[in-house]
């Protein structure tokens, strides 16, 4: 088959320079086929497992639709969980850097006054938690005239969470010329149900499940008694050593007794789960993300919030009660063309449930057994070897995208009546700068934040330490990373 590149679908030449960045080399089959009909503004309903590069599929056309100078919101993404927003408004502001498109994340347990401040400034995508998202726009401080786009993401887990009452509530409120698409594993009825009350002449697209479940996953099972459990998850892990391993528990508790466990015996190992504070469970997953930590012990959280590119094993110490839930979080792994393990605990009791995950995905999981105790003997000394290693840390995916970018601080905002045009008409009067090089601007009340693109960042703070913004000096250095 003939590989085409994102060049076929007329992006802004921003756009491409941003994928070409993000090493976006090739659309993958849900891009190649959401991406056209998106931008034709088609309302979409969109069946695509996890790993299939479905995030991009949407964020890409929104990123090339959004008019710039708009400064009210133009389009709107609900997601399940905090975390999912989090990573959806990054790939947005990755997408859109060059076009200096701004994503603003807004969820629960989180200052509703501070997100307030945020939705003033301008803001092209908002991405949102039902909750949050109804809050705001039941309290006005999410304005909705100029939105066009309207994405749901992972529309069976939204459901499943009991979200369907918000969900259309914030549809109601919506305009009615707009453009909606869907993104579901699963096509349950209640998705199904929205989309023919709240869309129109929706286009289906399905890219098929089973090359995600089957081709790049090795899927198997170990019988066991439940009492045999933490015992065999050392030996499961000694055996395999991965470079990084998700750990599915049921429940909180067992979340925190697995964990207790493996950090007794020095496993470089994290948990999360919904009892955790929100700032702990963002932590927690950067350590996962950048390496510093191999192995993670979550509840189902975990499976709707983490897009990592290389989990190399998914092992379900506890199986999962619903089939669905299978299926995203086996998904963590093989993800990105890469290979992957998926290795589930059963008991006896179990053996109905794991009947009808084999029904539901097409295929019988094979049956392994316990490592015994010559294999792992043979591969401990490669295991505590690994652990004791020092990590080599992987960068953020927009890394690569930041090196010519420096961002300016500045010690005056809103109250001093200062507004992105002031910043612009000053810093495109220093020599060899243009609008080209300044990116999102964002005024807060006592303070500016100025993104300055192409490598000019060193130029513009030496020039503004003498310059003045519309008539007022101001402090400027460069802006303490978050």
């Amino acid at each position: 088959m003939v590989k085409v590149s994102f060049d076929r679908f007329n992006l802004h030449e921003e756009i491409i320079n941003a994928l070409q960045t993000l090493k976006y080399e090739h659309p993958t089959d849900v891009q190649e086929k959401v991406i056209p009909l998106a931008l034709q503004k088609k309302d979409l309903v969109v069946q695509s497992q996890t790993g299939t590069g479905k995030t991009a599929s949407f964020a890409i056309p929104i990123c090339e639709m959004v008019n710039w100078e708009e400064n009210k919101p133009q389009a709107l993404i609900l997601t399940p969980t905090r975390e999912l927003a989090v990573q959806v408004a990054e790939e947005i502001t990755n997408i859109g850097r060059y076009k200096r498109i701004k994503g603003t994340a807004i969820f629960g347990k989180q200052s509703f006054e501070r997100q307030k401040l945020q939705l003033k400034q301008k803001t092209h995508v908002v991405v949102g938690t039902p909750g949050r998202v109804l809050d705001h726009i039941q309290k006005g401080t999410l304005p909705l005239e100029k939105l066009k786009y309207f994405i749901i993401d992972e529309g069976d887990e939204m459901l499943n969470m009991g979200f369907i009452d918000q969900v259309e509530s914030i549809i109601q409120a919506l305009p009615e010329e707009r453009m909606t698409m869907m993104f579901s594993a699963t096509l349950p009825y209640d998705v199904e149900a929205l989309s023919k009350n709240y869309m129109k002449k929706p286009v289906r697209i399905e890219i098929s499940g089973d090359e995600i479940t089957t081709f790049n996953i090795d899927h198997s099972q170990i019988i066991l008694n439940e009492k045999e459990k933490i015992a065999a998850l050392k030996n499961v892990t000694k055996v395999e050593n991965p470079n990084s391993c998700i750990i599915f528990c049921g429940t909180q508790e067992r979340v925190d007794l697995v964990f207790t466990n493996l950090n007794r015996s020095n496993y470089p190992c994290s948990k999360i789960h919904g009892g955790m504070m929100q700032k702990e469970r963002f932590s927690v997953m950067n350590d996962f993300k950048q390496g510093k930590i191999r192995y993670l012990v979550a509840t189902d959280v975990a499976a709707r919030g983490i897009h990592i590119e290389e989990v190399s094993l998914v092992i379900n110490y506890d199986l999962p009660m619903e089939k669905e839930r299978y299926v995203h979080r086996t998904g963590r792994t093989g993800r990105a063309g890469k290979t992957g393990k998926a290795i589930s605990f059963v008991t006896e009791r179990e053996k109905d449930i794991i009947a009808s995950i084999e029904e539901y995905i097409g295929f019988s999981i094979s049956v392994n057994f316990v490592p015994t105790e010559v294999e792992v003997n043979s591969k401990q000394g490669a295991f505590y070897d690994k652990i004791k290693e020092k990590p080599s840390l992987k960068k953020e995916k927009g890394t690569a995208l930041n090196t010519n970018i420096m961002k300016l601080y500045f010690n005056g905002g809103k109250k001093k009546k200062l507004r992105a045009i002031d910043f612009v008409g000053t810093i495109t009067n220093i020599d060899g700068v243009t609008a080209d090089d300044i990116g999102i601007i964002t005024i807060e009340e006592n303070t500016s934040y100025v993104d300055i693109l192409n490598g000019k960042g060193p130029i513009v703070l030496e020039e503004m330490k003498s310059k003045t913004v519309k008539g007022k000096q101001l402090k400027v250095h460069k802006a303490r990373t978050k």
